[in-house]
C-alpha cells in the first residue's frame, strides 16, 4: 500500500504540520517529517485537515433508481415493525432505524420501536411530520404560501411530533434522533428535552442553515424540499441551535432526482435537493465565516458526533497517531461557482446553481487511500 505524506496541513485549522499515512492509519505527525522515496507527498500548505466526514442522512437511490444516483417499518407503511433485531444482528450491524421520509405517526408503534431498539443500543430516527396537518403541502405555511397559492406545511406539524417523541423517549428510556429539524419551535423543544436529560439528538441540513422560503417566489421546483424551506427567523434559530449544541450534527439529506422529476410544475415536482458536494462550503459560509463555529467544532458536528450517534466505531476518530487514516483536506480560502453539470452526482437538482460558495475539498483519504485528489474523484464513485 502506498504511503502518503500530507505536507504542512493544518489539523482542525491549527498550526501547519505533516501527517504520514501508511497501512490505513496515521503513523506520524510532526513538522518537517523526513520520508522515503516510496512515500507520495501531497502539498497541503494552507489546507485545513479534518477527520473524514460522516453523513448520517443521505439517499443514494440504489437499488431501483440508479438513474438518479448509485452507490426501514415493513414497506415504510408505518403499520408494523420491520425486523429491527435481524438488521442489528446482520453484517451491516444497523443501529439507526427510520422510515426514511415518512413519519411514524402512530404513537403506539413509535413507543414499541423505541422500546425494541434498547436491546441492542439502537436509535430511532424520526422524520417529524404530522401527516394530517400536511396533506397536499408544497411549502412552508405562512403569509407567503397564501400569497403564492400553494398549500402550506405548518411548523407545528414538525414540532408536535418532536414534542410527542421526546416524551416517549423519556418514558421508555430510549434514544431518539430527530431528522432535518427546521423550525425555531423545534429547536426550543429539543433544547428543553436535553435540559431534562432526555436522550435525544438532532440534525440540521445545510440548506436549512442558509435558504429561506422567499426563494419559492420563483415557483422553481428546485426549492421544493421536505421539510420545506422556512423563514429567516427559523434559519437564525437553527444556526443558534447548532452553535450552542442543541442541534448535534449537520446531515445533508442528499436527495437526488432525475431531471423529469424537477423540471415540471411545482405541485407535481418531487421533494428534495442534492447537497453532498456543497455541504462543507455551506457550513463554512453560515457557521465558520460568521464566527459561530470553529473548525474543531465543525469536525465534531460533521464527523465525531454523527459517528457516535450511528455507532460507527471506525469513523469520526481524531487526527492522531494510531488512528484510522480518514482525512479531508479543505481549502477555506478558495471560492467556486456551483455549476450543476460539474457535479459528481448523476442528478443536477442543486439549489446553489450559479452561487459563489467559499471553500473547496482538495483531497479525501479513506483508510489511507485517496478517493479525491486535486479536487477530482480517483475512482468511478457517484455519491
Amino acid at each position: 500500500m502506498t504511503a502518503y505524506l500530507l505536507r504542512n496541513a493544518r489539523p482542525l485549522g491549527g498550526d501547519p504540520t505533516d501527517l504520514l499515512l501508511r497501512d490505513g492509519v496515521i503513523v506520524e505527525i510532526g513538522a518537517g517529517l523526513e520520508v522515503d522515496q516510496d512515500v507520495t507527498v501531497v502539498d497541503a500548505d494552507g489546507l485545513v485537515a479534518l477527520p473524514g466526514l460522516v453523513d448520517l442522512h443521505t439517499h443514494l437511490r440504489e437499488p431501483g433508481r440508479e438513474d438518479a444516483e448509485t452507490v426501514l417499518t415493513v414497506g415504510l407503511k408505518g403499520e408494523r415493525l420491520a425486523e429491527l433485531g435481524a438488521m442489528a444482528d446482520s453484517a451491516a450491524g444497523v443501529r439507526v432505524f427510520s422510515d426514511d421520509g415518512i413519519c411514524v405517526s402512530d404513537a403506539v408503534l413509535m413507543r414499541r420501536a423505541l422500546e425494541y431498539v434498547k436491546a441492542f443500543d439502537g436509535v430511532v430516527a424520526q422524520h417529524a411530520q404530522e401527516p394530517r396537518l400536511t396533506e397536499g403541502a408544497q411549502m412552508n405555511e405562512g403569509a407567503l404560501s397564501g400569497e403564492l397559492g400553494l398549500v402550506g406545511w405548518p411548523a407545528v406539524a414538525e414540532e408536535a411530533i418532536i414534542a410527542r417523541d421526546v416524551l416517549l423517549a423519556e418514558h421508555v428510556g430510549s434514544r431518539l434522533h430527530v431528522c432535518h429539524l427546521s423550525t425555531r419551535g423545534s429547536v426550543e423543544i429539543v433544547r428543553w428535552a436535553k435540559s431534562r436529560g432526555i436522550d435525544v439528538t438532532a440534525e440540521v441540513t445545510p440548506h436549512h442553515l442558509l435558504l429561506t422560503d422567499e426563494l419559492v417566489r420563483s415557483y422553481d421546483p428546485i426549492y421544493k424540499v421536505n421539510p420545506p424551506l422556512r423563514t429567516a427567523d427559523d434559519v437564525a434559530a437553527v444556526r443558534e441551535g447548532l452553535a450552542d449544541g442543541t442541534i448535534d450534527i449537520v446531515a445533508t439529506d442528499h436527495a437526488p432526482h432525475p431531471m423529469e422529476d424537477k423540471e415540471c410544475e411545482f405541485a407535481a415536482a418531487a421533494f428534495g435537493m442534492i447537497g453532498l458536494e456543497t455541504a462543507l462550503s455551506i457550513v463554512q459560509q453560515t457557521m465558520v465565516d460568521t464566527g459561530a463555529l470553529t473548525w474543531e467544532q465543525v469536525a465534531e458536528a460533521m464527523s465525531a458526533r454523527p459517528a457516535r450517534i450511528g455507532r460507527v466505531a471506525e469513523h469520526g476518530r481524531p487526527l492522531a497517531v494510531g488512528e484510522p487514516a480518514h482525512v479531508v483536506l479543505y481549502d477555506p480560502s478558495a471560492t467556486r461557482t456551483v455549476t450543476p453539470g460539474d457535479t459528481a452526482s448523476l442528478s443536477r437538482n442543486t439549489p446553489y446553481a450559479g452561487h459563489e460558495l467559499p471553500g473547496r475539498v482538495v483531497a479525501t483519504f479513506l483508510r489511507g487511500v485517496p478517493t479525491v485528489l486535486s479536487g477530482e474523484l480517483t475512482e468511478g464513485v457517484h455519491a
